[in-house]
Order: structure tokens, then C-alpha cells, then sequence
């Protein structure tokens, strides 16, 4: 009897080394396969690099401005309730009266084209983006490509303060860069995929496609949130283009890194997973997933009906201005 129970102890050992192997060996990479996301079947297009202006047309501000001035009157919060719930009416009042009577896209607009931007056509998607050099560069000064990846819900907008810092000379620094910004497909004035599948490893080749259309076979890259995930992508997949990788939001989701945050849960002392001052980032573990579940209820609906959502959203621009500032 002690016989048996030794020999399955030692077979369920066997097992459990085993599947642990599996999740840490690194399985081969895929092949990265040229796909086409634009209207039609693919084929050939003529392909330069185009200037572009944003230029909104006067009918649609004036319809915009019609909507916003006749919309229907907000239901009031429940009483003592904040954001709780969602986005306060209250203040989406005020939000829609600055949007109605202050706000003027027309200086918005010059502003959004104070950079030099231009459009290509990658994988039969028209591709937007902002490309800035840097001017008078001195002697002896390197200009190093950077490709620059916004995440959402964002733009490159949100890259318009740093741009200068990043593309003028300082003294003391033998390097300056040379900013490409891509529009992410479906963001901004980049074009959507006409077809379902175009995920993170996919842009990655597209961006990597991208720069070698500018003219950089190798870059350095910077990106967070969802443009993070793009750019791992492109690292792993061509880590010949990469000259570096920085990011202000570096996701892991390996299986080890599940099985050490379960694990640590347990017992969060466990030295070589969280250091101590970061203890209150992960745990308690209950309270964090519970956090994360109330936080993200729009990711769930928009991963698994953007067709309802879009429509909605395009006809009613509060849902859509509502739901962005919620996220």
C-alpha cells in the first residue's frame, strides 16, 4: 500500500514538473504573414507618401452644433451619488454648454496642424501620421529615428508638448530624435480595417513597414497602454529593426507571471515577485481583480459589439464624449 502511494505521489510529481516545463518553455515564434485590411481583395496601390491637412468640412460642424443645441434634457443623478454609477449629468451639463458656446474647433484645428503629417498606404490602410525632424541639428550630433505610439482611448495629441523636447537640440547631449507618431488603424485620421482580425501583431508589422517606408530600416520606440502591446509585438517579431524599447506601461501575461501572482497571493512576502513597497499595487489580490472588474464594464460590451456601439456612438456624440471621459 506505502508502495502505491509513493509511486503516485511521485507520478503526480512527474505530471506537475512536466506542465510547469511547458509553461516555461518558450514556444517558436509564428510567421509573420503579409495581410491585406483594406476594402477589396489585395493588390498593388500606388504608394507615396502624402502630405496631409486636417480640414474638417463646414456641414459637419454645423450638424454637430445643431445636435449639441437641440439635445434632449439630461436625467439627474441619484441623490449623493457621484461617478459611482457612471458619468455625472450634471456634469455633462457643463461640458456640453462649454462644447456648445466656447469652444472653437477652427483654432483647435490650426493647432492640431502645427506639426507636419502625412498619410501612406500600408496593408491597404491609409496610415496617418505626424513625422518631425529635428532642425539645425550642430556637428557631431546623432539623429536617431523614434517611432511613438499613443494608447487608448488617445491620439497623437497627446505627444504635441513632449515634441519639441524631443526634436530640438540641447546642450550637453550628443543626440536628438527624429519623431515618427502613427495613428493606430481605426484611430484618429488613420483608416479601420474593412475586416475582422487586425490585432496588435498585426499593427506591429505595419508600423515596422511603416518606418522602413520613411526610410528607417532600424528605430528606437516608445509607447504605453495599447501601443505598448503593439510595439512587444514588433520587438519580439523583428528585434533586428529595434535599437531600443521604453515604455511608460509595460504589461506582462505570461503564464509563470499567473501562476507567481496566485501564488503570491498567498503569501505576498515571497521576495523574488513584489518588492515591499509595492505591495499595496497587487495586493489584497480580491480587492484589486474587484477593482479591475468594476473599472473596465466598457471593454467588455466594445470587444464583443462594436457594431451596435459604433452606430450608436456616431449618431450620439454624448455617448461617445461620455464614454471617453469615463475611460
Amino acid at each position: 500500500m506505502n508502495r502505491i502511494f509513493v509511486c503516485s505521489i511521485a507520478i503526480f510529481v512527474v505530471y506537475i514538473g512536466w506542465k510547469v516545463n511547458d509553461f516555461m518553455v518558450k514556444p517558436p515564434l509564428p510567421e509573420v504573414e503579409d495581410k491585406w485590411w483594406g476594402p477589396g481583395t489585395p493588390r498593388k496601390v500606388d504608394n507615396p507618401i502624402r502630405n496631409f491637412t486636417i480640414q474638417i468640412p463646414d456641414e459637419v460642424l454645423e450638424d454637430l452644433k445643431y445636435r449639441l443645441d437641440h439635445h434632449r434634457s439630461f436625467t439627474p443623478p441619484l441623490e449623493g451619488i457621484q461617478h459611482q454609477y457612471g458619468f455625472n449629468t450634471n456634469l455633462l451639463k457643463k461640458i456640453v454648454d462649454f462644447w456648445r458656446m466656447k469652444y472653437n474647433w477652427r483654432e483647435r484645428e490650426k493647432y492640431l496642424n502645427k506639426y507636419p503629417q502625412f498619410k501612406v498606404n500600408v496593408d491597404g490602410l491609409d496610415v496617418h501620421f505626424i513625422h518631425v525632424k529635428p532642425d539645425k541639428v550642430p556637428e557631431g550630433v546623432k539623429v536617431l529615428p523614434l517611432l511613438l505610439v499613443h494608447g487608448w482611448p488617445g491620439s497623437v495629441r497627446e505627444f504635441y508638448d513632449i515634441l519639441p523636447k524631443l526634436t530640438t537640440p540641447r546642450e550637453g547631449y550628443d543626440f536628438v530624435f527624429e519623431v515618427v507618431a502613427p495613428h493606430i488603424p481605426g484611430y484618429g485620421f488613420s483608416q479601420a480595417a474593412v475586416r475582422p482580425g487586425l490585432g496588435p501583431e498585426h499593427i506591429g508589422h505595419m508600423f515596422k513597414k511603416l518606418m522602413e517606408k520613411i526610410g528607417h530600416k532600424k528605430f528606437y520606440m516608445q509607447a504605453g497602454d495599447f501601443g505598448h502591446i503593439i510595439l512587444q509585438h514588433l520587438a519580439i517579431w523583428f528585434p533586428d529593426s529595434v535599437l531600443g524599447f521604453h515604455s511608460n506601461f509595460c504589461v506582462v501575461m505570461t503564464p509563470t507571471s499567473y501562476i507567481k501572482h496566485l501564488v503570491s497571493a498567498i503569501s505576498p512576502s515571497f521576495p523574488w515577485y513584489v518588492r515591499p513597497d509595492h505591495y499595496d499595487r497587487v495586493f489584497p489580490i480580491k480587492e484589486k481583480i474587484g477593482s479591475r472588474l468594476r473599472e473596465t464594464g466598457y471593454l467588455h460590451i466594445q470587444a464583443t459589439r462594436p457594431d451596435t456601439l459604433g452606430e450608436y456612438e456616431t449618431k450620439n456624440r454624448f455617448d461617445f464624449t461620455i464614454k471617453t471621459m469615463l475611460r
